[in-house]
């Protein structure tokens, strides 16, 4: 694995976290961590959002460096259940692209597609890292790391059911599920031993 992916895969979250942070700081008059959500900082057409560019464009860059990442170690991976869980991930990197493309109430001939790539990230993500588990699981050596990251999906998910049902906005069900995904990246190249014996 180049290094330059592995540097690709450790600021991604945090491009993607810090920009979210800078548009909250610019909203802060109206927005709410408990009534929003988070693609509402990027609305295009709404006066009241200050800079939805800031949003936007931090997603994107997330967004390409995370797919860069998950390129090569999709390209790199033996297993066919592990390469098919990454080739998931990649579809739910590109999603968090287009959801800087495809901001908050933009539309292509009348068809908004922000609702659905927003939807895409955070499951197709979610749905490639478990698959990934699951191939880890099937290996001996590597089975700690699966269990790690099936208990990660079950907990993920049910926290943020949780949160669906207390809060009126998503934008805490969605920080969890950034958090959820960026934890399991982080360990993913820290369980080095995991990882190379999947390739």
């Amino acid at each position: 694995m180049k290094k330059s992916q592995i540097y690709a895969a450790l600021l991604s979250p945090w491009i993607g976290i810090v920009g979210i942070l800078i548009a909250i700081y610019l909203n802060s008059s109206w927005w709410s961590l408990t009534d929003n959500a988070i693609s509402d900082l990027g609305n295009i057409k709404e006066a009241w959002v200050n800079h939805p560019y800031v949003l936007n464009i931090t997603l994107m860059i997330a967004g390409a460096c995370i797919t860069y990442f998950l390129i090569f170690l999709f390209m790199e991976l033996k297993s066919k259940i592990a390469k098919a869980g990454a080739g998931i991930f990649i579809l739910g990197a590109i999603s968090l692209f287009l959801i800087g493309v495809f901001p908050e109430e933009a539309s292509i001939l009348g068809f908004e597609p922000h609702y659905y790539v927003s939807w895409g990230f955070f499951f197709l993500g979610s749905l490639g890292m478990l698959i990934i588990g699951i191939s880890a699981l099937l290996e001996r050596e590597t089975r700690h790391f699966g269990v790690f990251t099936v208990l990660l999906y079950i907990m993920g998910w049910i926290i943020v059911e949780l949160q669906f049902r207390i809060f009126k906005g998503v934008a805490i069900p969605e920080f969890t599920g950034v958090i959820a995904l960026s934890l399991w990246m982080y360990v993913a190249l820290l369980w080095k031993k995991a990882i190379s014996s999947m390739l």
